[in-house]
């Protein structure tokens, strides 16, 4: 079949080295990317993008075209930043930015049609209301598109009598500001393709005056519900859809479309492992003790357990016949027609039925949790959230327990009283909100409101929501110029990343920027006077922090970009002979937070060293660290901790007047991220890690990573609750948030990649064949100002029975649970124990299953649930990966721990089983329907001396090299035919050649799908890399751990051991 063109020019040049330069200097061929600009925001443009849904009518949906399409809302294509200071020739009609206006219509609410009754239009829609596609979109840098995690590795799987349709799935390409393309051409030079390195700074080493470029071609959105371009026209990928623009994710829908959701299997026999596997006695175990376990000749490693790729689409309804619908896997590619119930990819349970007794959980061993992420990215072909207006009223709540109202209250007494099904509390109906019931005991208009139909809808608050006018846009940047920041590039890289981002933030009043710089002192800038150079006011006190009076450090983006474009352009050369060592990064925080706490918003610090002075300053504490861990020293996990309570008390004071911190660290040694990110934990933001940085290959990455922070779906000074039945109550948060109240959670931002894990336990029993509701409402202010609640729902049928509880299980959901416990357990216990604490989950789950449900009696089998096989091999690989093994950095362990804090179902799962790929042998593939092939196993039997293989966990990319590769084939993707020399970190060129185009068609369609510009590291046999590379090959046995079969034995052992 015919496939799209590539989400973006698939071309990654190498930049040119700069011999005569300083290392800060930024390579030539990061020049001449044209930047277009968002236009300012008129009376008459339609809802934002990314401001979440918009008052539309609902289309009876359709069947999907074959042609693959964007996923609204999801990152844009990888882009390498321009030259730093490029400006436009000329203004012309121009797209906005993902998240700004778009020029449409003005709003007006039209009927709500109910509920569709097959597949929704294939329509070209923005995330959240926003405008469909146009003619053309611009470029667009931030993180190549899509969450999806990657395929499942295949390899056969124990045979089971009924294995789940959705058990083992591919991974769906979802999300991402569709893609652009490449704006006119100007006079400036060619334009690079996307995926071009970022520009150098052409005059001198740290910046000189290059120039920006580029213009944006106009959009003009058609009508909600629109039918999208014919597939034989690129799809858009980019910011607002655009005809012209690639397609986000693979290159085609994957085979047909799945009728029907996935409903709930009969019987689930058993998956019988080992058969005849000899019972042995338990034998002591420690992953990395070196434990040997001879290998039983009967067990297959070819048949063991592992993920299973599926290439079609599901068509997932989220209750069918009155019932819940057990929801596909998260990795899978599946439309949801929301018939009641939420999509999967905003609230997920760890079980999808649940126990009606505190005491039958406990005898599960499983967890209960919801996984919540409220801006998570739509699949294109999904209908849009629908938003309610209940004027001065508000929306209609329960009068006990405040709960929103739902498809499942029920209404009696001819519509006059609704009964909650959280609470059971019977409430009047407003008298405004009365409608006569029909046959069915439903009111009359359920399908013509959202409200009552659908699982999520978002309403317009009332002003008992305000506590205040809602909050601005503000956006403000403090640079890093210290003597390090300056020399190793990441002055002249920040200052490059932040000139080229500006034209993608919302512009309009309420959009609002500042800038100041420090090193060992604080520096603002006046930018108010557009006509005169900015004046720069210096702040020497960094323990008592204050900001300059009478000055205007916050304006409109409106009113002082040109002054801001050329203070970037002058800051590089300006701290070019700095020769103060000393960062006063706490101080430089405070400085910022108090230019903001009038308004709020976010706080964007690029930091390259470990702050020394001033508030909050840190000591190296990484060489004890070190010593301590691979000693096994029991006190060593205090070094993941926080120094202090410092940054802490500083954080929790940022979160109370809405700032949220986003840390950008771009440094070649020790940062203590341990302490750092509590900052950006505690407000709602991230860490954001490249180490070590290369001037060479990180700008890019830099300037993807900050376009997608401010062009993602988001929004501000948000509160979240989750309610529940009676009958069970919230036991904890967990994520990204600052927690004052036992009830609610406050973010200063929340955006489409970050997820709470919420926690329950019983508190009362339920009745067989009753239902469990779980609501979570976010209360938010859009971009725009308007302050909104998100209100997701899910109602899940409750049973006593033990096999039904293991029968729905939510394999994914469960592991990014124990994925997320053991990344809290990691600064309070050792090692050992949370690896123990990790195996024993897997071990208790499973005994559990084994005693209880298993209907096999011979203690020579390894009886594993089918909705679970796959949780040992998880298991597995969690104790192999970057956060618990002993080896490796102190920093990259805290970096682990922060982001598992936020990270997605999605996402989770990769993050600790890696996907590997071979690349030498692409243009000989058969499955060309697919532009990623199918996974390798994680062993070293795929490994040959004459293949090149990518590894990539959606953090990183690992390029092993075998020692006996063609030349010819490094040549063609490489540019360079020997090892010799070569770069530790790539930055990938492509050639005139099929296999070069090949490979970089890969990278970027993994770029795209994991919201995150893969850095490339290049591995090679017989040194450390080479090394490392095998070391996460889970599957084999690795210095002082097991294989996976070893593993699985191990299990086994200590199942028997606690049956006997």
């Amino acid at each position: 079949m015919s496939r799209p063109p590539p989400p973006f020019s698939p071309q990654n040049p190498t930049p040119a080295p700069n011999p005569g330069g300083p290392a800060s200097t930024l390579p030539a061929s990061f020049s001449n990317l044209q930047i277009s600009r968002a236009p300012p925001p008129s009376a008459s443009a339609g809802p934002p993008l990314g401001d979440g849904p918009v008052p539309s009518s609902i289309r009876g949906p359709q069947a999907p075209p074959p042609g693959a399409r964007p996923f609204p809302g999801s990152p844009p294509p990888p882009l390498q930043p321009g030259s730093l200071f490029a400006r436009p020739a000329a203004p012309v009609q121009q797209s906005p930015p993902f998240g700004g206006p778009p020029a449409a219509s003005p709003q007006q609410r039209s009927p709500f049609n109910g509920p569709p009754s097959v597949l929704p239009p294939q329509v070209q829609r923005a995330p959240f209301g926003g405008p469909p596609g146009a003619s053309q979109a611009r470029p667009f840098g931030g993180p190549p598109a899509a969450v999806s995690q990657p395929a499942p590795f295949g390899g056969s799987s124990v045979a089971t009598a009924q294995s789940a349709p959705y058990s083992a799935a591919p991974p769906p390409p979802f999300g991402g500001p569709p893609g652009a393309v490449p704006p006119q051409a100007y006079s400036g030079g060619p334009i690079p393709p996307f995926g071009a390195a970022p520009a150098p700074l052409q005059q001198g080493p740290y910046g000189g005056p290059p120039q920006f470029g580029g213009q944006r071609p106009g959009l003009q959105p058609p009508p909600f519900g629109a039918q999208t371009a014919p597939a034989s026209q690129p799809p858009p990928f980019m910011g607002v859809p655009g005809a012209n623009a690639p397609a986000f994710g693979p290159p085609g829908w994957q085979g047909q479309a799945r009728p029907g959701g996935v409903r709930m299997p009969g019987g689930m026999p058993p998956n019988a492992l080992g058969h005849g596997m000899p019972s042995t006695p338990t034998m002591p175990y420690s992953p990395h003790a070196g434990a040997q376990v001879s290998t039983p000749s009967n067990i297959d490693p070819n048949q063991i357990p592992r993920p299973i790729a599926e290439t079609s689409v599901i068509i997932f309804e989220t209750r069918q016949g009155g019932q819940a619908a057990v929801p596909p896997a998260a990795s899978s590619e599946f439309i949801v027609k929301d018939t009641g119930n939420c999509s999967p990819r905003l609230m997920r349970c760890t079980l999808n039925q649940i126990p009606c007794t505190g005491d039958l959980l406990t005898t599960s061993a499983m967890p209960l949790a919801l996984m919540v992420q409220p801006f998570a990215l739509p699949h294109p072909s999904e209908e849009a959230i629908q938003l309610v207006d209940f004027g001065e009223m508000g929306p209609v709540r329960c009068s006990r327990c405040k709960a929103y109202i739902n498809p499942f209250m029920r209404f009696v007494d001819q519509g006059k009283i609704f009964i909650c099904n959280l609470c059971g509390f019977s409430n009047d109906t407003p008298r405004e909100y009365l409608c006569n019931l029909g046959p069915d005991g439903r009111r009359r208009d359920a399908d013509d409101r959202p409200e009552l139909c659908r699982g999520t809808v978002e309403f317009i608050a009332t002003k008992e929501f305000l506590v205040r006018e809602p909050m601005p846009a503000v956006y403000f940047f403090l640079v890093d110029v210290s003597m390090n920041a300056v020399q190793t590039g990441v002055t002249a890289a920040s200052c490059s990343a932040i000139s080229q981002v500006l034209s993608d933030l919302p512009e309009g009043p309420r959009t609002m920027v500042g800038i100041a710089t420090f090193d060992s002192t604080i520096h603002f800038y006046s930018l108010k006077n557009a006509r005169q150079q900015p004046l720069m006011f210096i702040v020497p006190d960094i323990q008592d922090v204050y900001t300059p009076l009478q000055m205007d450090l916050i304006l409109p983006v409106s009113e002082c970009r040109d002054s801001l474009e050329q203070l970037l352009e002058s800051i590089p050369s300006m701290f070019e002979n700095n020769r103060v060592a000393d960062s006063a990064f706490g101080a430089a925080m405070k400085a910022g937070f108090l230019a903001m706490k009038p308004t709020g918003g976010k706080l964007l610090v690029f930091q390259s060293v470990l702050p020394s002075v001033g508030t909050g300053s840190l000591s190296a504490r990484e060489t004890e660290a070190r010593s301590n861990i691979s000693t096994g020293d029991k006190e060593a996990h205090k070094l993941l901790q926080p120094v202090d309570k410092t940054l802490k008390t500083m954080a929790l004071e940022f979160a109370e007047y809405q700032v949220c911190v986003d840390v950008f660290l771009a440094t070649q040694s020790y940062t203590d991220i341990a302490s750092i990110s509590v900052v950006p934990s505690t407000t709602g933001g991230r860490v954001y890690y490249y180490f070590p940085f290369s001037a060479v290959s990180d700008p890019a990455k830099l300037f993807n990573d900050l376009r997608w922070n401010i062009t993602k779906p988001q929004g501000f000074e948000a509160v979240m609750r989750v309610r529940c039945s009676q009958g069970l109550q919230v036991q904890d948060y967990s994520g990204n948030f600052c927690k004052r109240v036992p009830t609610d959670i406050d973010l200063p931002a929340i955006d489409s990649d970050k997820t709470i894990m919420v926690t329950f336990k019983h508190d009362d029993k339920f009745q067989e064949n009753t239902e469990c509701g779980f609501q979570c409402a976010l209360l938010y202010t859009t971009v725009y100002g308007q302050r909104r609640i998100r209100v997701i729902n899910i109602s899940l049928p409750c049973t006593s029975t033990l096999n039904n509880l293991f029968r729905y299980a939510d394999q994914e959901a469960q592991f990014t649970y124990v994925v997320k416990q053991a990344a809290n357990g990691i600064p309070s216990s050792s090692l050992s124990q949370v690896r123990d604490q990790v195996i024993s989950t897997c071990i208790n789950i499973l005994q559990s299953y084994r005693k209880h449900c298993a209907s096999v009696s011979s203690s020579g089998q390894l009886i594993l649930p089918e909705a679970l096989k796959l949780l040992p091999l998880y298991t597995l690989a969690l104790i192999k990966s970057i956060g618990l093994r002993n080896d490796g950095r102190v920093d990259d362990r805290s970096y682990w721990v922060s982001a598992v804090s936020s990270v997605s179902v999605l996402l989770a799962i990769p993050l600790v089983f890696p996907r590997m790929i071979a690349l030498h042998d692409l243009t000989s593939r058969d499955d060309e329907d697919s532009l990623i092939p199918n996974p390798l196993t994680l062993n070293s039997e795929n490994i040959q001396d004459d293949g090149i293989y990518l590894l990539e966990n959606g953090e990183d990319g690992f390029i092993y090299v075998g020692n006996a590769v063609n030349p010819a084939t490094l040549e063609q993707i490489f540019g360079f035919s020997s090892l010799a020399g070569a770069p530790n970190l790539l930055a990938l060129e492509q050639f005139d050649h099929a296999l070069s185009r090949k490979v970089n068609e890969v990278v970027n369609e993994i770029r795209r799908q994991r919201c995150s510009y893969l850095r490339l590291r290049l591995c090679r046999k017989g040194d450390p890399s080479g090394d490392f590379f095998r070391s996460l090959l889970v599957e084999d046995k690795a210095p002082g751990g097991l294989s996976y079969v070893e593993f699985l034995v191990h299990v086994h052992r200590q199942i028997q051991s606690k049956m006997t």
